[in-house]
């Protein structure tokens, strides 16, 4: 058997956390039995979905690396199946019209609601004689179709993750509308959610369906769909929901929901992909946390998914970024930077400073946590003029720094293209020359480089600012508020 998964992702909303998480799952398991990853676009609720969700979806999990290998397949473009399903459940009287008007259903649920009992459909129109039918429909009102849901009937499965599974029909909330109220001349309307998804899911000859555990309860309407229709059942495997930090389900007032989001905050697919692999999956391995996605697929297995949520920890998501940061080379880097830099307005050519900037890249890089943190790391290494904060000056303003900053300046001439040695030689000889400490010539130099105490490796940032020539103004500043 060829394992074939898909990710059924509905664009009414752009690329969900939640929904990338079990792209990567599905991918993973793909790929770890060298099966078929595929795309399915649920976007039936016209009033909702939007094209430019559907680009944010697919371009999002190809930024993630979830390559797939047969879609994007679209609902829409396939009602012609679904309402044959629909048809194929009346012809065989495993579905009938209900003509309860919205006003009927509503007194039904208050009903319930003042006996204190769980809302669901009561079946009353199951069982409508011809002339019944033929009186609601003089009356004008258009049916939705109903599937027929025995209340006595258990439904059983082996969950991949959660382990034996057994739902009662009778807590299934009744007989289940498949297809909608028809448009006129229509002889029922649009098919739904779980009549869809089995269609689908039996059509694509899907083997293994890996999705969130909030969709338990579609599952054992699916699976008495899939009897109905004779299609062959998958392996059904329901992960762990995506929690925040107080063990609720991750929502929009946690701040960043949408992979958008998290990219615009300056985290890179391959952590983001890493992390998501670990929100609810342990690698045989459990001290690793690094990985690559194909580094993983050849470990993933679904009976290391976990059962309990799994909380989202942006600490870890912070540290993992930072290592893929760290370790990533300065020419795959410096394209990721370079946005940020011209958004806080730094000058630069991208062109004709490139080699200046893969330095500066290398430079800063050890010090990322998200790509954002270029712009701050960076500030003291960009342009002429600088700004003293309280300990530079304090620095620059201490007896015996402005001669040690003017012998600086002086030993620069020699070195009209000065190295990392060269930087030390100077410092070496500067020291010898005003017989002061090393870490007092040091200082005094960072001070006068950078306005600052703190910063960037002193020596490399020094070459950098000689290779601009702004070594030389920035120091000459400095000597001149002395």
């Amino acid at each position: 058997m060829t394992v074939r998964v898909r990710i059924a992702p509905s664009p009414t909303g752009n690329l969900h956390i939640g929904t990338a998480r079990t792209a990567v799952f599905n991918w993973l398991y793909a790929r770890h039995h060298g099966g078929k990853f595929i795309i399915r676009v649920e976007d039936t609720d016209t009033e909702r979905s939007r094209d430019e969700y559907t680009q944010n979806i697919l371009t999002g999990l190809e930024w993630l690396g979830m390559n797939w290998d047969e879609g994007p397949f679209f609902q829409s473009q396939r009602l012609d199946l679904y309402r044959q399903a629909v048809q194929t459940l009346l012809d065989k009287g495993l579905a009938y019209r209900c003509y309860c008007t919205p006003e009927e259903l509503e007194q039904m649920r208050e009903a319930q609601k003042a006996r204190n009992e769980a809302p669901r459909y009561d079946n009353r129109h199951r069982d409508l004689t011809p002339e019944q039918r033929e009186e609601y429909e003089k009356q004008g009102r258009k049916p939705v179709i109903r599937f027929i849901i025995d209340d006595d009937r258990q439904i059983r499965w082996d969950d991949q993750i959660r382990g034996k599974m057994v739902w009662k029909g009778s807590d299934l909330g009744g007989d289940m509308v498949v297809a909608r109220t028809p448009e006129e001349d229509e002889p029922f309307g649009q098919p739904l959610y779980n009549l869809a998804v089995v269609v689908d899911d039996t059509d694509m000859n899907i083997t293994h369906v890996i999705r969130g555990e909030d969709h338990i309860a579609n599952t054992a309407k699916q699976i008495l769909l899939y009897e109905a229709l004779g299609g062959e059942i998958p392996q059904f495997a329901h992960s762990p929901l995506i929690l925040n930090k107080e063990g609720r389900k991750l929502s929009k007032r946690d701040g960043v929901t949408s992979v958008d989001d998290f990219k615009a905050k300056g985290f890179v697919p391959e952590s983001m992909a890493n992390y998501m692999m670990l929100l609810g999956w342990t690698a045989p391995d459990s001290t690793q946390e690094i990985f690559t996605l194909e580094e993983a697929a050849k470990l993933f297995t679904l009976d290391r998914v976990n059962k309990a949520g799994a909380k989202f920890d942006w600490d870890k998501l912070d540290w993992i970024n930072s290592q893929y940061l760290h370790n990533m080379p300065p020419e795959k880097l410096l394209p990721l930077l370079i946005s940020y830099w011209q958004e806080a307005g730094y000058e630069f050519d991208s062109e004709s400073d490139r080699e200046w900037l893969l330095e500066l890249t290398e430079l800063v890089s050890h010090s990322l946590t998200r790509l954002s943190d270029c712009v701050e790391e960076s500030r003291l290494l960009f342009g002429e003029s600088i700004t003293f904060n309280e300990k530079g000056k304090g620095q620059i303003e201490q007896e015996g720094v402005k001669e040690v900053l003017e012998a600086v300046l002086g030993a620069i001439a020699d070195y009209p293209k000065m190295t990392a040695e060269d930087a030390k030689a100077i410092i070496k000889q500067v020291t010898k020359e005003k017989k002061v400490k090393k870490g007092f010539v040091m200082k005094s130099l960072r001070a006068g480089l950078t306005g600052a105490l703190q910063g960037p490796d002193l020596i490399q940032s020094w070459v950098l600012l000689h290779r601009k020539g702004w070594d030389k103004t920035r120091l000459q500043l400095a000597v001149s508020k002395k």
